[in-house]
């Protein structure tokens, strides 16, 4: 006998579906109204880090790379792009959150109502 089996590879691409896990393919998802989206998420991360540049301005001035009034300027400026980062995370969400439909609960058959990623239906 041969250990060896014969194994032919297929034709064209085979499409691969990546889930969490614990999921199905097409069930509702973090992007589907669970969490934020991606693009909130990387504009609140933008927003800490001009955040965290704000508090190293000391270490800056103490170091000479930075004057008082660069400083100052500098403050002023990160303080006010954090702010408009953080609304625009805030927005992006809220957004999302109202465009993305979301299942709902029948009252008489305790059925999963709403739209996925197959279709809408109870």
């Amino acid at each position: 006998m041969s250990a060896h089996h014969d194994h032919r590879a297929p034709a064209g691409p085979v499409p691969v579906t990546l889930s969490a896990p614990g999921r199905r393919p097409g069930e509702p998802g973090e992007s589907d109204g669970g969490g934020p989206p991606l693009r909130s998420k990387v504009t609140a991360a933008l927003a800490v880090l001009a955040c965290a540049a704000c508090c190293a301005l000391p270490v800056l001035i103490g170091a000479g790379l930075l004057t008082g009034a660069g400083a100052a300027l500098a403050e002023q400026t990160l303080l006010a792009v954090a702010g408009l980062l953080v609304a625009a995370a805030a927005g992006m969400w809220w957004l999302h959150r109202r465009r993305t439909p979301r299942p709902t609960t029948s009252a008489t058959t305790g059925a999963t109502c709403g739209c996925g990623g197959n279709g809408c239906g109870c």
